[in-house]
């Protein structure tokens, strides 16, 4: 029997911890009401379940559980912040600032905007990463109705500066929304300290269930209206008609209680198994660290390889680890990735790039068994690689 690659690829799932696993179970066969049911005591019991959930959520971030709204994840969260806001403010204006490194769940809405009229700036980056505050505060116009920014980069892990950017959104009074799929359980979240009225969250990238997620709408100072996307019902007052998914919603809590509980040991532990990480791929020289090298998310470490092939660095990779490139690839087309072309890099070195995603459940071991396997992956390809030039050039000459 093979045995399976080492995962390594965190930021784009995690498996479903088995104590969100238990709690969960009792709301699919024992306590399976509807929370909307409420003329009897099975309806009562989800209701009550959800209720609980809604709170661990606010208390997480320093919000009220009215300001809860669930989804099914970040991307239907981060459709109904942005078009929900530009649909029930278009009247005030139909400008709207985000960042050319965020997530197609930001992007992709915003694009459609502009299709209907809207106008969209997509802030550049600078080489680590992070936006320049000048260029935003330069980006702000008199119908300027919302910034979307988000937390943390789902490929570079770079963190940006919530607080900051809130302070200047609070200034010229825009709705300020932040994709926080990436952040929620892994750094601290105030919506007040940072001034953020809109803020999308999801369940499967903290060891939850994939499928659930909710968004953040602040109800005072200012109190942000949103048009519904989804019509049908009138379920979370109104916002996001459809039956809630009580088991769903009671994973996502736990899995938040959980994050929050270990966030500060298990921040220093991935912190600790990246820096060894690092410390072994790097001396190998050709070797590029995407993003940030302190502001980052612990257990994200992005590099791009000088020298080789991007396809059969992935290929060479994957007997022993699971990983994603920093490429975004499709059955018909294959292209370097958008953020790492945003920091400036080279379309070959943005092709071979690879996104080690380090979790919870990875150990010491892996990661040295990673890297000894993926510097010997490298050493391969650019022996191969200089042959195959030799080859070429002898032949021309």
């Amino acid at each position: 029997m093979s045995h399976r690659p080492i995962y390594l690829d965190y930021h784009a799932t995690t498996p479903l911890d088995k104590r969100v696993l238990e709690a969960m179970l009792p709301y699919f066969t024992q306590h399976f009401g509807n929370p909307a049911s409420l003329s009897h005591a099975y309806g009562w019991e989800a209701e009550a379940a959800v209720k609980q959930a809604r709170q661990i959520l606010a208390d997480a971030i320093h919000a009220t559980p009215e300001e809860i709204v669930f989804t099914s994840g970040a991307t239907e969260a981060n459709n109904l912040a942005i078009k929900g806001v530009a649909e029930a403010y278009f009247s005030k204006g139909r400008h709207m600032i985000t960042v050319q490194t965020e997530h197609s769940a930001v992007l992709d809405p915003c694009r459609y905007l502009q299709t209907l009229g809207f106008e969209v700036t997509f802030l550049p980056v600078k080489k680590d990463g992070l936006i320049d505050l000048a260029k935003l505060e330069q980006a702000f116009r008199s119908d300027t109705i919302l910034v979307s920014v988000m937390a943390a980069n789902n490929e570079i892990g770079v963190l940006q500066p919530l607080a900051e950017i809130g302070a200047m959104c609070r200034q010229h009074q825009v709705l300020f929304h932040t994709d926080a799929a990436q952040a929620l359980g892994k750094i601290p979240l105030d919506v007040e300290a940072m001034n953020i009225d809109l803020m999308s969250l999801t369940a499967h990238k903290i060891y939850g269930p994939k499928g659930i997620g909710a968004l953040y709408v602040r109800r005072r100072n200012p109190r942000v209206q949103l048009a519904p996307q989804l019509h049908g019902g009138g379920h979370e007052r109104g916002m996001r008609s459809g039956t809630l998914y009580t088991p769903q919603i009671v994973g996502l809590a736990k899995a938040v209680e959980l994050g929050l509980e270990e966030q500060e040991s298990e921040s220093q532990r991935l912190l600790q198994l990246r820096e060894h990480f690092w410390n072994a791929l790097s001396p190998l020289g050709g070797i590029y660290l995407n993003g940030h090298p302190t502001q980052r998310l612990s257990g994200n470490l992005n590099i791009s390889v000088e020298g080789v092939d991007g396809s059969a660095l992935l290929l060479g990779l994957q007997p022993v680890v699971a990983v994603s490139s920093g490429a975004a690839c499709s059955s018909a087309t294959v292209a370097p990735s958008p953020v790492l072309l945003a920091l400036g890099h080279s379309e070959s070195l943005a092709y071979a790039s690879i996104r080690f995603g380090i979790g919870r459940f990875n150990t010491t071991e892996e990661i040295d068994q990673v890297a000894q396997h993926a510097i010997a992956t490298i050493h391969s390809l650019r022996q191969s690689q200089a042959t195959t030039s030799n080859r070429i050039s002898n032949q021309v000459k």
